[in-house]
């Protein structure tokens, strides 16, 4: 052929009718006439095929090609080499040269039978085997690996708040987040929010049969939201056992801090400790969490994973929100701020001491790890109709459109007023040369407005007034701590305001700093109480009175990035385990706050209920020896 079809005319002895037609388009198409006695059938459909075949090419080692021939076009289809061959890919996130996290794939192909099906048989083993090792699942000893080891894969709701870590939370999500839990195929649903408490109207509001675990992709306020939703629920003893995760994209993730030390992973930040924590989650295994039921002034309840602050760390977290396109290094900026426009507070903090005091946290360089473990293995449900919120996208190719709703601080004694059993302090050799204690000191002699007289300056009495052009928020509720009208009962606290039983311990003075901390880290990078684990029913109080220098402060907070601070000997520095505790400012005005979100100022008491939640960690690691 030349590229054009050529045919031969046919002639009838009975010229009755003449049909003309033509093949093709163009000047290359071919004229057929025909003449025929009868009427002619009817025509051909434009995609009915004409002729069908499977060729050789040339040269004879080229491929194959199936041709079809239709009235209108001639199709040309390569033609595979016959493959009995199965593959299995395995999918890694080794450390590059730089020590970044990098996704690698390798993929398999086992060829070792004569058939396909013997072939997927054999993959199919390995991809059962390594998955059933990575999840802590145990393999039969002589028995057949199928997949039938594996359980059903948990499905998870996901939470991301779209505007969290400098407006990247989404696009970590949809870049690195999706990817990899559709790789380890976990099933799940995607929800954007949209506001302040749209998280917790949404698990106020959920089917929990339906789900296996909720994940945040945000900061801290986020999982705080979706806790406190779970405990407003009527059925809130059941609620509260869903397990929870965290995946870090926001300014403060302090409680994934926790969970990448957990699971035996070197300190990271931004996208390693996000990569990290996904790992984790992909990985499965969930452990007990301590929550801790804070009554505030107005007798309104919420909870807490994480911290209550009063001092110099709320007085960071608030004042530097304005800082918050910065990302995690609005802290350093605030702490910097802080230090300069230091302030001590007078107030009054009684505790009801621990039965058992947990391990000293003096020698704070290695770690203790948590001692128990729970895995999430949760028994197969049958499936059922998801309501128009949870459309999934789970099975959608990536990238993802973005959906609104997807399946996307004196060397004097403490004052103390009732003393019912050691308030343990520590002390010791403190401060140097040059440490100027934080206090009125009569003998500066420099004006007050030079530079000199600014760096030394002593701690102002009381809070600081921040005026209306400052920017800065008032101290006034923040809308995303709401009251929970359910949830356990505080049966260790009496009504606020009330005379405290003899057996606790209260301690009045002027303070730099209030923290009662429940895990380990106050951030990704500070490790508050290195001795603290996720279910030791222990709120751990931590203190600075007044009397320290800047220096010795800003020392503190330094070696707090590797737990040392306790070892420091820092005699202002004070430290108690304890199971309740009541916080009472004596000071006008200043800023409290519960999971680094601001809540009314005035006095608030709190009690620890040991392990009512579940924390979706993944495997715990050992010490030393990263996974």
């Amino acid at each position: 052929m030349n590229g054009h079809l050529e045919a031969e005319e046919q002639q009838d002895q009975r010229p009755d009718q003449e049909l003309t037609g033509s093949w093709g388009h163009g000047p290359r198409s071919t004229l057929v006439r025909a003449k025929a006695m009868a009427p002619p059938p009817p025509p051909l459909a434009a995609s009915t095929p004409l002729l069908h075949g499977e060729f050789g090419s040339y040269p004879a080692r080229g491929p194959r090609f199936a041709l079809t021939l239709t009235s209108q076009a001639l199709h040309i289809q390569r033609l595979r080499p016959s493959d009995s061959a199965a593959y299995f890919c395995i999918y890694t996130y080794p450390r590059g040269r730089r020590g970044a996290r990098r996704r690698a794939t390798r993929t398999f192909r086992a060829d070792g039978a004569a058939t396909y099906e013997e072939n997927r048989a054999e993959a199919q083993r390995w991809a059962t085997a390594l998955t059933c090792l990575l999840r802590g699942l145990p393999l039969p000893g002589d028995g057949e690996i199928t997949p039938d080891l594996l359980p059903r894969p948990p499905r998870l709701l996901l939470l991301v708040n779209p505007f969290g870590g400098r407006g990247l939370a989404w696009q970590w999500c949809k870049n690195h987040v999706l990817p990899m839990i559709s790789e380890a195929g976990l099933s799940f649903n995607l929800i954007q929010t949209e506001r302040q408490n749209h998280a917790r109207e949404l698990v106020q509001g959920l089917s929990l049969s339906e789900w296996d675990g909720i994940v945040t992709v945000s900061g801290d306020g986020l999982l705080h939201e979706v806790l406190n939703g779970l405990l407003d629920r009527p059925d809130w003893e059941e609620a509260v056992k869903m397990p929870v995760g965290i995946l870090p994209c926001g300014s403060g993730n302090a409680l994934a801090g926790a969970v990448n030390q957990h699971g035996g992973f070197e300190p990271a930040l931004g996208l390693d400790l996000l990569l990290n924590c996904s790992l984790l989650l992909c990985r499965g295994g969930g452990h007990p969490l301590d929550l801790l039921s804070v009554t505030l002034a107005s007798g309104s309840r919420c909870f807490s994973f994480l911290s209550v602050a009063w001092g110099f760390v709320s007085d960071v977290d608030i004042q530097s929100e304005r800082f918050r396109a910065l990302g995690s290094a609005r802290f350093t900026l605030g702490t910097v701020l802080g230090l300069a426009t230091l302030h001590t507070y007078r107030g009054r903090l009684s505790y009801l001491p621990a039965t058992v005091e947990p391990a000293s946290p003096t020698p704070a360089h290695s770690l203790p790890r948590a001692k128990s473990e729970l895995t999430l293995t949760p028994d197969p449900a049958p499936p059922m109709a998801h309501s128009p919120l949870h459309r999934s996208v789970s099975d959608l190719p990536l990238p993802l459109p973005q959906p609104a709703l997807a399946s996307p601080g004196s060397p004097e004694p403490l004052p103390i007023l009732s003393l019912n059993g050691g308030g343990p302090e520590l002390a010791g050799d403190w401060g140097g040369a040059g440490d100027a204690p934080l206090s009125p000191d009569p003998l500066l002699s420099s004006p007050p407005g030079s530079p000199k007289a600014a760096l030394h300056s002593p701690v102002s009495e009381g809070a600081p007034v921040i005026p209306p052009s400052s920017g800065l928020p008032l101290p006034t509720p923040d809308a995303r701590v709401g009251a929970s009208t359910c949830g356990p009962p505080d049966h260790l606290l009496p009504p606020l305001g009330t005379p405290l039983p003899p057996d606790w311990v209260t301690l009045e003075g002027d303070f730099v700093l209030m923290l009662a901390i429940s895990p380990s880290h106050l951030g990704a990078d500070l490790v508050a109480a290195p001795h603290a684990r996720f279910d030791d029913g222990l709120v751990h109080l931590c203190w600075v009175r007044s009397g320290i220098s800047r220096a010795a402060l800003l020392r503190l907070f330094l070696a707090m990035e590797r737990g040392s601070h306790f070892s420091l000997g820092c005699p202002q520095l004070g430290y108690a385990a304890a199971r309740a505790f009541r916080l009472e400012p004596l000071t006008p005005r200043g800023v409290l706050t519960v999971d680094g979100e601001q809540v009314e100022y005035g006095p608030l008491q709190a009690q620890m209920h040991p392990g009512i939640g579940t924390l979706l960690t993944g495997p715990p690691g050992c010490p030393g020896r990263e996974p």
